[in-house]
């Protein structure tokens, strides 16, 4: 059956570079994919697939019943894309200024629906049931997984399997873990409240920047003095805004980052010590301060007998080079909400491009888009196996 899998996807692999080539034109930026929701509707009605609009939010989700019994299993797809520049000089560029597809989603959401397409066309033959879910607004938290979990998409599901089509990974390799993959990913915001004057006469103000400047130092040493060595913490500041003249010492500041882990007791650590080394920074330079601190995504962690079942299945299909085990990423993924809700596991596609490779959310980002038919056919070969593993 899974020849036969591969054997469709083969043929359709046209179809998924037009359909991803006409996603990545026409992107929309997470919670305003509208016209990319209504392109996946009318692939599914076309075929006279059951789908099911507007699941927590843009959110689709699309169902397959094979004719014989079985467990139910699911399959995810991101479509939103990112307030980003397109820098690059190809026939499929964007065609909307400020936005492109700078993550590989529109790849995910081609792969899917060829797949959803050739699973449909295979029913006869196949078990139980196949959840198709295309989500909306995976870039920007709060994220579109928890209003479509909350929405229903996951109910009577026994596992989930997704992909990430990776740039920075040769193509026709697939990586795979167990357990912790990607990290949990937090934003904080610190407002420093000094008193401004005259740069000729520091010692008569309170200088938001230089107290700003020892938060930044401060934070440094959470991660090197607080956190045990053996677990993997980030913090960075991306920001660092306090708008004078030349001659103005600043009043006040703003500082804007991220934190990353994957231990939720590290987690907690990081949030209360950022305070609690902010509060003494403050308190020791005699100012005020604002401190808020939003948790986003939480880490995904990968369960066992799914992810060894991909492992397995990816070796047995020619197109992939090698599998092996990836490293963490301290990237964000809210896949892990589906994780924390049934078993299933979350791997990477390898998907460089040939000549110069450019990172995720890149300006001049793209993929080699045969990753596309070896995603398909590793999630495809997934769910069977799933089905033939669990009868």
């Amino acid at each position: 059956m899974k020849n036969q899998l591969f054997e469709k996807l083969n043929a359709a692999f046209e179809d998924m570079q037009v359909i991803r080539r006409h996603l990545h034109m026409h992107p929309e930026v997470s919670f305003h994919e509208t016209n990319t929701a209504k392109y996946i509707q009318e692939f599914y009605a076309n075929l006279g697939v059951e789908y099911t609009a507007n699941v927590g939010g843009n959110g689709v989700v699309a169902r397959i019943k094979g004719v014989f019994p079985g467990k139910t299993v699911a399959l995810r797809a991101d479509f939103d894309a990112l307030p980003i520049q397109d820098e690059k000089d190809v026939p499929y560029k964007s065609t909307v200024p400020g936005v492109m597809h700078a993550c590989g989603h529109d790849g995910h959401t081609a792969t899917l629906l060829v797949l959803g397409k050739t699973l449909f066309e295979m029913r006869e033959q196949l078990s139980g049931e196949y959840v198709l879910i295309h989500q909306h607004a995976e870039e920007y938290a709060p994220g579109g997984a928890k209003p479509m979990i909350e929405a229903g998409c996951l109910e009577g599901v026994d596992a989930i399997f997704g992909t990430h089509l990776w740039s920075l990974t040769p193509s026709g390799t697939v990586e795979y873990r167990v357990g912790p993959v990607m990290a949990a990913a937090d934003r904080f915001e610190v407002t420093i409240q000094g008193r401004g004057g005259h740069g000729a006469s520091p010692h008569q103000t309170k200088d938001a920047i230089v107290i700003g400047a020892q938060v930044v130092t401060n934070l440094q040493q959470i991660v090197s003095r607080r956190v045990n060595p053996v677990e993997s913490a980030v913090i960075s500041v991306g920001s660092f805004v306090a708008n004078n003249a030349f001659n103005v010492i600043a009043d006040s500041a703003k500082l804007v980052g991220t934190v990353r882990s994957f231990n939720p007791e590290v987690r907690d650590l990081l949030e209360k010590e950022l305070e609690r080394v902010i509060e003494g920074t403050c308190l020791a330079n005699d100012c005020s301060y604002e401190f808020v601190y939003v948790r986003g995504y939480s880490a995904v962690v990968n369960h066992e007998a799914e992810t060894l079942l991909l492992k397995d299945v990816a070796e047995q299909i020619p197109d992939i080079k090698e599998v092996r085990e990836t490293e963490q990423h301290m990237g964000g993924e809210d896949f892990a909400y589906y994780l924390e809700k049934v078993p299933g596991t979350f791997f990477f596609t390898g998907a460089m491009p040939d000549g110069e490779v450019y990172p995720h959310h890149h300006p001049k980002f793209d993929f080699d888009e045969n990753a596309m038919l070896i995603a398909a056919k590793t999630l495809g070969a997934a769910v069977i196996e799933y089905q033939e593993t669990e009868k």
